[in-house]
């Protein structure tokens, strides 16, 4: 049977409608309220500082890492840092140098734009960009044949921050017009806890220190998906248990939505699982793994994968997919057994 869309799971990174409806009212707006990120935040903090007071703008920033932990909202954050406008788009967007152009030409002195999955710009529009990063500046043909002719068009002194999930996909000469590179890291339990409080302040919903720590822990280290939590996790407060989110009340939830204590579903351990019952728990190859459980070997690889490999359930080796020690444990497998009793099967 086919695995579920990601854009469908619950604990998916991927930004889905929901989130967007809501998550603008919780974004923080300046530095002091973001939570997490202390030294990208302490660091952001110098640089804004000293551009102020020199009256330049800012310079280019890169954030890398995984999805839903926080680089629009620290774009954000920047501009009003820096009390200036910014534009946002995503490198998909932005199909031909005359897209781009018209975007940059549409700035004002200082202001930001903001490039989301910037490593998918295409190469015609990384090329007008480099001039336009370095020296403020388009380079235009006009004509075509033996009458085209170059011309210069000056651009207002602007800040680009881009964003990726993928560092190492960036053009060598685009990554290293960056002055400022910084990678967001996973957030710990704690700090999420603090933003599961935050976000039931601002949305009316009562929650007590245990039932933020809950939600956090199974929350794969991502604010989004803390958040997403948080809205499911009320609906079953407010039906079952008088609209209050306890640690009590929150696991109840939480294990109703199939989503256990690592925030594994059951997508998570269906593949897990299959490796174990079928292969002997590994290695087994991506191709192989992606027929079994009837998704694509780049879903598998993009999607399932990476937060299995974090928490050391799964690992990459030469000869495919191996299941750790760690993910039998968890699942109270004999390691190096594949047998299961009926009540163990997901």
């Amino acid at each position: 049977m086919a695995i579920n869309n990601d854009s469908e799971r619950i604990v998916s990174t991927t930004e889905q409608n929901e989130d967007t409806r809501i998550e603008y009212s919780l974004r923080p707006k300046t530095l002091s309220e973001y939570i997490g990120q202390t030294n990208v935040k302490e660091n952001l903090k110098v640089y804004i500082e000293a551009a102020k007071q020199r009256g330049e703008p800012l310079d280019h920033v890169l954030f890398y890492g995984p999805p839903g932990l926080g680089k629009t909202t620290l774009a954000g954050i920047i501009a009003n840092e820096m009390s200036v406008n910014i534009r946002i788009t995503s490198g998909p967007a932005i199909e031909k140098p005359g897209d781009l152009a018209a975007l940059l030409t549409n700035l004002s002195q200082n202001d930001i734009l903001f490039v989301d999955e910037i490593h998918r710009l295409s190469r015609s529009v990384e090329e007008i960009l480099y001039p336009a990063m370095e020296d403020y500046a388009l380079d235009i043909i006009i004509g075509k044949g033996p009458s085209a002719r170059s011309i210069r068009l000056d651009l207002p002194k602007f800040t680009l921050i881009g964003a990726t999930t993928r560092a190492g996909s960036l053009a060598a000469p685009l990554r290293d017009r960056f002055g400022i590179i910084n990678r967001l890291e996973i957030y710990k339990p704690e700090e999420l806890a603090t933003i599961v409080e935050r976000s039931a302040g601002i949305l009316g919903i009562g929650v007590d220190s245990g039932g933020a720590m809950e939600i956090a822990m199974r929350s794969r280290g991502t604010p989004r998906i803390a958040n997403r939590l948080l809205k499911r996790v009320r609906d079953f407060a407010q039906v079952d248990g008088g609209g209050f989110i306890t640690r009590s009340a929150a696991e109840d939830a939480l294990n109703r939505l199939d989503i256990d204590s690592l925030g594994l579903d059951a997508i998570d351990k269906r593949m897990l699982m299959t490796v174990i019952d079928y292969y002997g728990g590994g290695p087994v190859g991506v191709e192989t793994l992606a027929a079994t459980i009837g998704e694509e070997a780049g879903t598998v690889e993009d999607v399932y994968e990476p937060y299995l490999m974090q928490i050391g359930f799964i690992s990459r080796t030469p000869r495919g997919r191996v299941v750790t020690p760690a993910a039998y444990e968890h699942f109270g497998i004999p390691f190096g057994g594949s047998e299961r009793t009926e009540q163990q099967k997901f």
